[in-house]
């Protein structure tokens, strides 16, 4: 018995030496520099932009992971992280198959500039190689779910996001650590963003996967935004993707939604549906489309002062606005936005119109306007013209309304300013739909 004993712990021994001696040879192989730009090269053929690693090591603890440290896409402005982590399965590697368990990246730097450089690397690179004449395949549908499988390997089970900073192209930077857990099927099963610094600094996202749905749970500006979304992937390389979903919020500043700008303040209750077809992820956000209802209690218009606009019968730009509430109906299609129902009220005014938001954000549309109580209270229907943009908004009344406030004001001061502006937009807008220009 003593004998197997001493038998057993002569094996044990030998093979703890070997594998450290395996595990020595490999740490110096890995480390090696051809080794390195080897890699660093394999990823530059792969995204169609140089790649460079400051160096490759293993980590033993708390399990075994290959690191890349000091990584850069060498895009214009530059990708980087300080390093990536990659922890494989284990018992996959015993099959003879590499599978990513956990994919720790730490400190990264993403410009969003970068990422639109990637992307357009990407999508030369694609067109190049799929510009080259291949020979065609029978079993060609076999070849790209084999091909769909094997991607999915190389999809990290889960995910650990350090410290990751973001820029926008507007030069605003927000950090953020991020976790996800991933199916069998590729797709995400529950992903946490918490938002550490920036314009929504303190907010946080939880999605969580229900069958084929996902439930949203935000905590945003003091509120909350919560909901489903439903995704729908391209059945066969070219076609569509869906994604579809409806989300209720509730007591949410609204300046904490728009920051870093702040055109309004506010406490929002909204319902919104939205759907968007696309044949690349990078599509959907162009063709999203959704539908909004809201009212905004409290709210204060910045930049804006209806009251001045309407009493100095000119052009307004700046001061504010005080409603004890806003309503009305957003749609947007991509990237632009339609406002329509508006309708505003105080203690001293009502109004009500339509705007429209471009894609460069610009301001176009009319409010009518009642004043009802103060220094010019009295004045009721006046037609202001919105304009500039979300940031500078500024209104004034039509050429044609203002010419009809003079021509009152002159033969009846006060009462006629109000109703010479009301008959001369009327007169302008009619004219304008008659022949066809503008008013």
């Amino acid at each position: 018995m003593r004998k197997t004993f001493k038998i057993i712990l002569i094996a044990l021994a030998f093979c703890v030496l070997l594998l450290g001696g395996v595990g020595v040879a490999l740490y110096q192989w890995i480390g090696q520099d051809d080794f390195r730009e080897r890699v660093a090269q394999q990823a530059s053929d792969a995204l169609g932009v140089p790649v460079r690693v400051g160096a490759i090591r293993i980590d033993w603890f708390p399990v075994p992971a290959v690191a890349l440290d000091d990584v850069a896409v060498q895009t214009q402005p530059p990708l980087g992280a300080k390093s990536i982590e990659a922890r494989p399965v284990w018992s996959a590697l015993l099959h003879q198959r590499l599978e990513v368990a956990t994919l720790v990246v730490r400190g990264a730097q993403v410009p969003q500039a970068g990422v639109d450089a990637l992307l357009a690397a990407l999508q030369r690179k694609k067109a190049s190689s799929g510009s080259a004449a291949r020979l065609p395949a029978p079993n060609e549908g076999d070849l790209a779910a084999a091909s769909a499988g094997a991607a999915l390997l190389w999809i990290p089970r889960r995910t650990l996001i350090d410290g990751l900073s973001w820029t926008s192209n507007k030069g605003v930077t927000t950090l953020l650590d991020a976790q996800a857990h991933v199916g069998d099927d590729g797709l995400p099963q529950d992903v946490t963003i918490k938002l550490l610094k920036g314009p929504y600094a303190g907010a946080s996202v939880t999605v969580t996967r229900e069958a084929r749905d996902w439930r949203v749970d935000a905590a945003v500006g003091g509120g909350t935004v919560k909901g489903k979304v439903s995704f729908r992937p391209a059945g066969a390389p070219g076609r569509e993707m869906m994604v579809s979903g409806e989300l209720a919020t509730r007591g949410v500043e609204v300046s904490a939604l728009t920051a870093p700008s702040r055109p309004l303040t506010g406490k929002v209750e909204a319902d919104t549906s939205f759907n968007a077809r696309a044949v690349s992820a990078s599509g959907l956000a162009d063709a999203l489309q959704s539908e909004t209802r809201f009212t905004v209690n409290n709210a204060v218009l910045q930049g804006l002062d209806l009251v001045r606009a309407v009493s100095t019968i000119g052009l307004s730009r700046g001061g504010e606005t005080a409603l004890s509430q806003l309503s009305g109906q957003v749609a947007t299609r991509g990237r632009a936005a339609q406002l329509s129902n508006l309708v505003a009220k105080s203690g001293v005014l009502a109004a009500r119109g339509e705007v429209s938001v471009s894609a460069s954000q610009a301001l176009s549309g009319r409010v009518v306007v009642d004043v009802t109580a103060g220094v010019a209270s009295g004045l009721t229907g006046i037609p202001l013209v919105v304009g500039g943009t979300v940031n500078a908004p500024e209104v004034s009344l039509s050429r044609t309304a203002m010419l009809g406030a003079a021509l009152g004001t002159a033969v009846m001061p006060g009462v006629g300013t109000g109703a010479g502006a009301k008959l001369g937009d009327s007169i302008g807008r009619g004219l304008s739909g008659l022949f066809g220009g503008k008013k």
